[in-house]
């Protein structure tokens, strides 16, 4: 009995030893796990205004074993793997949406109030369906697909405005015109603008370089123009897996700015394109830098005030910084305005709020040789590439558009008039399966008396 007992307690101590290990090693990916359960909980419950919040996760080993809570009366969210490990909080603020901190982070209120009367898409009715458009959304949510595969394909809204009117909408049950949808890497496309704002507004240039009062060495040459063309050359690695410089900055880094800015350079600035939300990230700090209002308030001040997107939140880090490259929360319809705004080249009620020329030039792939994102440009997606082949031969040759993580894609098609908004939830479908570039095919396609 007694050889018994000490058999079963080294097997306890191999066991506890062995889980031990397998904790340390996958602590990480655990902490990953949980950082986007609580944000995920946090801003569903208090931006979105929803209670399924599990409905968000995406399909994942980890998710079973993930636990927590809302608090809806101190406007918290918690995380946890099996209500132990790796917990995580989320704080919600008014105006500022939710941020993942140890406390609740503190930030005055915010300084600048966004009417919606500056937005002639915030409250107009909805349009008359007619033919062409109707089918057109209808495949974009699947109508013509099975059930099990119009689950998975996840359209939640699409939006479509043409020649500056509102020619049709559609949203999945549960949503509507003015659910603030997550655009995740969308929020790149509307850091562009809101660089753009400031060149027009304080005469900076792209060019500007020394960002960074840390950046002493040969990162002091990387430019405004580099970190949105993401050809900084700094090492990065965007996979979403267990410690990678990406999931590293979203989920444990409370300055994600100053986190990205310290990574080493792999490349000389300008002569390799590799997409980095750090880029963004950094610009985004530079950005801050600047503004003459509290650092999480300046894209409500710069962008949202101007157009009147008052659905718009751009949720900041623990250090108060908006996340740019990831966290802009807009209801589908001021996703479509921003997407009018680019195809007015910055010209909104009759206000030039951008430099004129900045959409072409923004939208038009420079380079460098060395890509590992055919098409990108400076936070936009080009259709035409340098040697004027095309990404897509099926779209207009001068379609551009933002994209998103999970299926978020807003386009916009200068030739046709057009602005094409579909956002969903789409995990487990490849870009290709999504049927947005079909969407848009379709309805650039369409006689004008079609659409409006």
């Amino acid at each position: 009995m007694r050889v018994l007992r000490r058999v079963l307690l080294l097997l306890l101590v191999v066991a506890v030893a062995g889980a031990v290990f397998v904790y340390r090693e996958q602590r990480p990916l655990i902490a990953t796990g949980t950082g986007y359960a609580v944000h995920n909980s946090c801003a569903l419950t208090f931006l979105a205004g929803r209670d399924d919040t599990d409905a968000d996760l995406p399909p994942n080993p980890l998710v079973p074993y993930l636990t927590g809570y809302v608090n809806k009366a101190g406007k918290s969210s918690t995380a946890a793997a099996l209500w132990l490990f790796e917990k995580q909080k989320a704080w919600y603020r008014p105006g500022y949406g939710c941020t993942v901190a140890p406390e609740r982070p503190q930030a005055p209120e915010p300084a600048t109030v966004v009417n919606s009367d500056a937005n002639p898409y915030g409250t107009q009715s909805t349009p008359e369906p007619f033919g062409g458009v109707v089918d057109a959304i209808g495949r974009a949510f699947g109508d013509d697909r099975t059930t099990e595969e119009r689950e998975a394909l996840g359209t939640r809204a699409v939006v479509v405005i043409r020649d500056g009117e509102l020619i049709g909408e559609r949203y999945a049950e549960g949503f509507d015109a003015q659910t603030r949808q997550l655009g995740w890497s969308m929020a790149k496309s509307a850091t562009n603008l809101v660089v753009g704002r400031y060149v027009h507004d304080r005469g900076l240039s792209v060019e500007e370089s020394g960002l960074r009062p840390e950046w002493t060495d040969e990162r002091a040459d990387i430019t405004v123009d580099q970190l949105m063309r993401m050809t900084s050359g700094l090492s990065w690695d965007e996979t979403y897996a267990l410690g990678t410089p990406i999931t590293q900055m979203l989920y444990s880094e409370p300055d994600m700015a100053a986190y990205a800015a310290g990574r080493p350079l792999a490349y000389q600035p300008g002569t390799h394109q590799q997409y980095s939300s750090g880029s963004t990230n950094i610009l985004c700090g530079w950005l801050t830098s600047l503004a003459d209002v509290p650092d999480a308030d300046f894209p409500r001040r710069t962008l949202f005030a101007p157009l009147g997107l008052s659905s718009a939140v751009w949720e900041p880090d623990a250090a108060g910084r908006p996340v740019c490259s990831s966290y802009l929360w807009a209801s589908p319809r001021d996703w479509a305005a921003l997407g009018q705004f680019a195809l007015q080249d910055g010209v909104w009620n009759d206000e030039r709020l951008l430099p004129e020329g900045w959409m072409t030039q923004s939208t038009t792939v420079t380079g460098p040789a060395e890509t590992e994102d055919p098409g990108y440009a400076a936070g936009w997606w080009s259709n035409r590439l340098p040697d004027g082949s095309l990404v897509n031969p099926d779209l207009p040759e001068d379609t551009y558009w933002a994209s998103g993580h999970d299926g978020q894609r807003l386009y916009v098609v200068p030739s046709a008039g057009l602005v094409v908004v579909r956002l969903g939830f789409s995990p487990e479908v490849e870009p290709a399966d999504l049927g947005a570039d079909e969407l848009v095919r379709d309805l650039a396609a369409l006689p004008t008396d079609d659409g409006g």
